[in-house]
């Protein structure tokens, strides 16, 4: 018998990470979890305690379905924002190998503008 896939979203910005595990094609989701659902303290929703947390709730939701392995899909909020994924990244992926996951490929989807709109704060930049 073939095992199942599926396929992991994880949006880590500085502020909380959202997790979201679908079937191979996106069109179904199979599982949820984010930071603000694990954390009561919002200053707490981004660390990669967590994003860890949240992981493992989504990892445990999708393995009572029959899920085997996981194929990643990382995102920064990108854009004119961070293209650098916050920091419950890695705690995410390390948390879905510790729940017996299997991890397949692992692949940064933030979307990069090829001159979109104009960062927010003036010509002189955001001053204190």
């Amino acid at each position: 018998m073939k095992e199942k896939w599926a396929v992991a979203h994880i949006y880590a910005s500085n502020n909380n990470t959202v997790i979201t595990i679908t079937d191979p094609t996106g069109s179904e989701t199979l599982s949820k979890s984010s930071g603000g659902m694990v954390e009561k303290a919002s200053r707490k929703q981004g660390s990669p305690h967590a994003a860890a947390r949240a992981a493992q709730e989504a990892a445990q939701e999708v393995s009572k379905k029959g899920i085997r392995g996981v194929d990643v899909k990382l995102r920064a909020p990108g854009g004119h924002k961070s293209k650098i994924p916050g920091p419950g990244a890695q705690a995410a992926i390390r948390a879905f190998a510790r729940s017996k996951l299997r991890i397949g490929k692992i692949e940064d989807v933030t979307p990069i503008p090829h001159d979109g709109t104009k960062k927010k704060g003036g010509r002189r930049g955001r001053r204190p």
